[in-house]
């Protein structure tokens, strides 16, 4: 099974870089997945909600399980956000376009942090 398929396996994603507005697709990639009954978390420290759902504004706030981070933000902000997966333990990400950069693939190869290129919106 490749690791595309292995991480769309997976129930319990966050959304770095969710968000309430609706043309954006920090709000779409979270609806899309919530549509596709994943365990959704979103993840933004400008909001308090998304949908009536909680937005915790880090990671490192969510007390569920996570299997998958889902990056839906600038790379600047990406290679910080990555150090905190791997001190979390979280082994899977997926790098949306516009997120991805030198830096955050060389941390996740470094780390052993596995990572998708793609959009799991396009994908679901």
């Amino acid at each position: 099974m490749s690791l595309r398929e292995k991480t769309k396996n997976k129930k319990n994603w966050a959304v770095v870089g969710a968000t309430n507005k609706k043309t954006r697709f920090g709000y779409k990639i979270y609806k899309k997945l919530k549509d596709n009954d994943y365990n959704v978390y979103a993840v933004n420290p400008n909001l308090e909600k998304i949908d009536n759902d909680k937005c915790y504004s880090k990671l490192e706030e969510i007390e569920g399980e996570i299997d998958v981070v889902d990056f839906v933000v600038n790379p600047k902000i990406g290679i910080h956000i990555i150090e905190t997966v791997n001190e979390l333990g979280i082994e899977y990400i997926w790098l949306q376009p516009g997120t991805r950069s030198r830096a955050i693939r060389k941390y996740a190869e470094e780390n052993d942090i596995k990572y998708v290129e793609g959009c799991i919106y396009a994908e679901l």
